[in-house]
C-alpha cells in the first residue's frame, strides 16, 4: 500500500506542527511506505489531493481540520461527480473543529488514528455536490462537501467562528458566541427555493442546512432518517423567528434530538435542492467555510467516496 499525506502545519491554530512529528515516528516504527507534502494554503491542499489520485496511490490522507479535509476530499473528483481513482481516504485530524471525524467515527487522538488507516477497512459514503457563483465573479464552479452546507445565516456564522474566537475559547464556545453575534447582527430574507422539483418561495428565512451527517458544525446538530446510501439530503430550515423562538431554537440545534415540525423549524428530505437566490444574502457555506454565492445546486456525486474508518461504524 501507498499512502500520501497531506498535511496543514496551520491547522488548529498552529498547533498541528507540533503533531507531525508523533505521526512521522508511529509510520516510520511500522515500515510503512509514504510520501508527504506540507500545504501553505487550503488550495495546496487540493491541488496536492488532485495530483495524488492522478498519480496512484492506494490511500490519500488529510492531516488537518475540516477545511483541510474538505479540499483534499474535493481533489478525488471531476467537475461531472465521478471519481477521478480508486484511491481510499482517510484522515487525521489535528484542527480546530472535528465535524467530519465526529460524523464518520475517527478517533480523534494521534495514535489511534493513525492505526485506523492501516485497518484496510472502508465504506463507502454518499458525497454531497454543490454548483455555485464563484467568490468576486460570476464563473460557475462545482465543489464537494462531506457534511453539511448552509445558505442563509450559516455563511456569517462560519466566516464570524473562523475568525480566530475558537483559537482562544475553544471550538464548541467559540462558535456559540459566534452564533449569538450573528442572530444579532442577522436580518431574515426571502429565498425561492426548489426541493425536487416543487419550486416555493419561503419568507424570512434564517437558514437552510442541507446535509448528510449529524453534525453542522461544532456541536450544532440534527437527528435525521438518513441511512448508509441514501440519496437524499436532509433540509433543516429555520425562519419566521422572533426575540424570543431563540433560545428554543437554540436548544434544539444543539442537543441533536428529534423535534416536532413547526413554522419556526422544520426538517424534510429531499434528493435535489436548488436556491435561487437573495439578493440581500447571497453568500453560502460548505463543510464550515464560506464557498461561494447563489444561486446554487445541490445534488448527490455520481460515484461515493471510499472512506477508511473504523469497523463498525454505520
Amino acid at each position: 500500500m501507498r499512502y500520501f499525506f497531506i498535511l496543514n502545519p496551520a491547522s488548529g491554530g498552529g498547533k498541528s506542527r507540533h503533531k507531525l512529528k508523533r505521526i512521522f515516528d508511529i509510520l516510520d516504527r511500522k515500515n510503512i511506505n509514504y510520501e508527504y507534502k506540507l500545504t501553505s494554503s487550503l488550495e495546496d491542499a487540493y491541488i496536492l489531493s488532485l495530483q495524488a489520485n492522478q498519480k496512484g496511490y492506494d490511500v490519500i490522507v488529510a492531516v488537518g481540520g475540516d477545511g483541510t479535509i474538505n479540499r483534499v476530499l474535493n481533489g478525488f473528483y471531476n467537475a461531472s461527480g465521478r471519481r477521478i481513482s480508486s484511491a481510499k481516504f482517510a484522515v487525521i485530524h489535528t484542527g480546530t473543529s472535528p465535524d467530519f471525524c465526529k460524523s464518520y467515527n475517527f478517533p480523534l487522538k494521534i495514535d489511534q488514528a493513525v492505526n485506523v488507516l492501516f485497518t484496510g477497512k472502508s465504506k463507502k459514503i454518499q458525497i454531497g455536490k454543490i454548483t455555485y457563483t464563484c467568490l468576486n465573479n460570476e464563473n460557475i464552479k462545482t465543489s464537494y462537501f462531506a457534511c453539511c452546507a448552509n445558505i442563509g445565516l450559516g455563511a456569517s456564522l462560519a466566516r464570524s467562528a473562523n475568525s480566530g474566537i475558537r483559537k482562544y475559547t475553544g471550538d464548541y464556545t467559540g462558535t456559540f458566541l459566534a452564533l449569538i453575534k450573528t442572530l444579532l447582527n442577522y436580518k431574515a430574507c426571502n429565498f425561492t427555493v426548489s426541493f425536487d422539483g416543487q419550486k416555493q418561495v419561503m419568507e424570512r428565512v434564517y437558514n437552510i442546512a442541507v446535509g448528510k451527517t449529524t453534525y453542522i458544525a461544532s456541536g450544532i446538530k440534527v437527528k435525521n432518517d438518513l441511512s448508509s446510501g441514501d440519496s437524499r439530503f436532509y433540509n433543516l430550515i429555520v425562519r419566521n423567528m422572533r426575540f424570543t423562538d431563540w433560545p428554543g431554537v437554540v436548544r434544539k440545534v444543539y442537543s441533536g434530538k428529534e423535534f416536532v415540525n413547526s413554522d419556526i423549524i422544520s426538517l424534510q428530505y429531499a434528493k435535489v435542492i436548488e436556491v435561487y437566490g437573495s439578493s440581500k444574502h447571497p453568500e453560502l457555506e460548505f463543510d464550515g467555510d464560506p464557498g461561494g454565492y447563489l444561486p446554487c445546486l445541490i445534488e448527490v456525486a455520481q460515484d461515493p467516496l471510499d472512506l477508511i474508518c473504523e469497523v463498525g461504524h454505520e
